[in-house]
C-alpha cells in the first residue's frame, strides 16, 4: 500500500512553516513517487490537493483551517477544469483564493497551490487558586472566618510578553 506521505520538497525551501498561529504552506504541485501525475490539469490539481493535505496534517491542520490559497496555472484555457478538480479536493471548504496565470511552474507542472491556514497554537492553562481558610477567635467568644487567597503563576513561554507575578 502506497504511503500518504507528502512528497519531499523537490527544492531548497521548506514545505510547511508555523508562524504563531498560520500555517504556511509551500506550493503544492501535482507530484507523487517524485514525478508528475498523468492525466493533465485535473488530475494535477486532484494530487496538488492532496499534498496540501498531508502538509496541513504535519502541522495539525486541515482543509477548513486555510484561511487563504494562492494558485497558479499554466493555461488560464483551463481554469474551468481545475476549478472542477479544486472544489472536488476541498469539499465543503472554501478560503478566499487567487488564481493567477503563469508563464511556467517547476518540474513542467501546469497546476501549483500555495496555502494558508489559521490555527491557534494552544492557549495557556488558566492560572491555579487557592484558597486557604483562617479561623480566629474573637474578644466575645464568635468564630471569624477569613479567606486568603494564594495564587501560583506558571512561567510563560511566550518570548513576546514577560512572564507574569504572583501578587503578595
Amino acid at each position: 500500500m502506497a504511503s500518504k506521505k507528502a512528497p519531499a520538497p523537490l527544492g531548497p525551501y521548506t514545505p510547511v512553516v508555523r508562524a504563531g498561529d498560520w500555517v504556511i504552506v509551500s506550493g503544492q504541485l501535482g507530484i507523487k513517487d517524485g514525478a508528475l501525475v498523468t492525466g493533465g490539469v485535473s488530475a494535477q490539481t486532484t494530487q496538488a490537493v492532496k499534498n496540501l493535505k498531508e502538509r496541513l496534517k504535519e502541522q495539525g491542520c486541515t482543509l477548513n483551517d486555510i484561511a487563504k490559497t494562492l494558485c497558479f496555472l499554466t493555461d488560464m484555457d483551463t481554469f474551468a477544469t481545475f476549478n472542477e478538480a479544486y472544489v472536488a479536493g476541498f469539499a465543503g471548504a472554501r478560503p478566499a483564493r487567487s488564481t493567477i496565470g503563469v508563464a511556467a511552474l517547476p518540474f513542467g507542472g501546469s497546476v501549483e497551490i500555495e496555502a494558508w491556514a489559521y490555527k491557534p497554537v494552544a492557549a495557556p492553562k488558566p492560572v491555579a487558586t487557592k484558597v486557604s481558610v483562617k479561623k480566629s477567635v474573637t474578644k466575645s467568644g464568635a468564630t471569624k472566618v477569613s479567606a486568603k487567597k494564594k495564587v501560583s503563576v506558571k512561567k510563560s513561554t511566550n518570548k513576546k510578553s514577560p512572564p507574569r507575578r504572583a501578587k503578595k
